[in-house]
């Protein structure tokens, strides 16, 4: 079965945006890993990291529901991440209760753009960008069948 699985990426933030996306989702991270755990080159694995980047997020995974949240940290290697907005993560919920725990969770501290409200496509429906500058979108089927 394919699913789809949104890896968000930080300049330096990562474990900060993790740590509250689990505050709100509750579970545990199945994975978290530093760039200073690598291996070395002559392991296979990859340059010597910087001291800047030592404590920066490899990967980390966040499993919600039937999905997987993915993040990681940039690195002076790859630059800092230019934000924009060319992406959201979807979070569909079984309630109108769920929604609004969710939404309000999430956009603490950020940019709410379309608060939660019935629209016409008959789903409970909001849109906001984080406080970390994700773009997240939480969203209740009302006409479920």
């Amino acid at each position: 079965m394919t699913t789809v699985n949104p890896y968000l990426v930080f300049n330096g933030n990562c474990e900060e945006a993790f740590l509250h996306y689990k505050s709100v989702f509750g579970g545990e991270f199945s994975y978290i890993g530093r760039f200073k755990e690598m291996p070395a080159a002559e392991d296979g694995g990859c340059t010597e990291v910087s001291e800047k980047d030592a404590n920066r997020i490899m990967h980390v995974s966040l499993p919600i529901g039937n999905t997987i949240l993915m993040g990681s940290d940039s690195s002076e290697q790859s630059g800092d991440v230019k934000f924009g907005g060319n992406f959201s993560v979807s979070v569909n919920v079984k309630s109108t209760e769920e929604a609004d725990l969710i939404f309000n969770g999430l956009s603490e501290g950020g940019n709410v753009f379309m608060p939660m409200d019935k629209t016409f496509w008959g789903a409970y429906f909001g849109m906001f960008t984080d406080k970390f500058g994700i773009n997240w979108m939480v969203n209740f089927d009302e006409n479920q069948k």
